[in-house]
């Protein structure tokens, strides 16, 4: 589980740096939402392929609890797997406020009406985050699945939390990844830090919405 732990907290971090960098370093003006979708979407397709083959690259407790639901991890492996990936997201959410420009007032940070891209209120955080993590889990448990593509995971992967980025970041900046939102957000604080609720529970719903459409097979391919 030490290997485990440390590829989940590393992945993470990467995640959280890169994609959320590529949103304050780079920003609308100069990669722009294309741009900050690719960089999400990248980063996992990087971290599958480096450190899929020691934890599964969950990098996401919503991951880790849709696989949980769908009996595919234990409790105990998924609350280690919490714990590294909370670590990873705080500490990449650090490192991207040492880099910036403005430091740690702005981290690429979830939110909703104010804190929301697009002005988007919470009714509508709500539910995009749970009908796009449900979305990103159906895609993760399906191609790793006994019958998935394996080889082709981490693309699949890789391309789907693209698309939810460049449909979604408007909407809320786009978690589906409870971890994500909370590393920035604890360091930013006041708004960001009040939201981040919503980028709990929202994405803990699609989880298990997912994790049970494959527990009850109804998404499972035929023997």
């Amino acid at each position: 589980m030490v290997k485990k732990f440390a590829a989940e907290l590393v992945g993470t971090l990467v995640l959280v740096l890169f994609g959320c960098g590529a949103a304050v370093l780079g920003g609308f003006d100069h990669v722009g939402q294309l741009g900050i979708a690719l960089a999400f979407g990248f980063a996992i397709v990087a971290m599958a392929y480096g450190i899929g083959p020691v934890s599964g690259c969950h990098v996401n407790p919503a991951v880790s609890l849709g696989a949980f639901v769908a009996g595919r991890m234990s409790a105990k492996d998924m609350v280690v797997y919490w714990i590294a990936q909370f670590i990873g997201a705080i500490i990449g959410a650090a490192i991207l406020g040492m880099i910036a420009k403005t430091g740690f007032a702005s981290l690429g940070q979830n939110g909703f009406d104010a804190g929301s891209p697009g002005g988007y209120g919470l009714h509508a955080a709500l539910v995009f985050e749970v009908v796009a993590t449900a979305i990103f889990l159906i895609a993760i448990l399906g191609v790793t699945g006994a019958k998935g593509h394996g080889a082709f995971a981490g693309v699949a992967i890789g391309i789907t939390l693209a698309v939810i980025h460049i449909v979604g970041i408007q909407v809320t900046g786009v978690s589906v990844n409870p971890a994500r939102s909370f590393g920035p957000a604890l360091l930013v604080g006041g708004q960001a830090l009040s939201q981040v609720w919503v980028f709990f529970v929202a994405p803990a719903i699609g989880a298990v919405i997912g994790g049970l459409l494959f527990r009850a097979k109804l998404l499972e391919p035929d023997a």
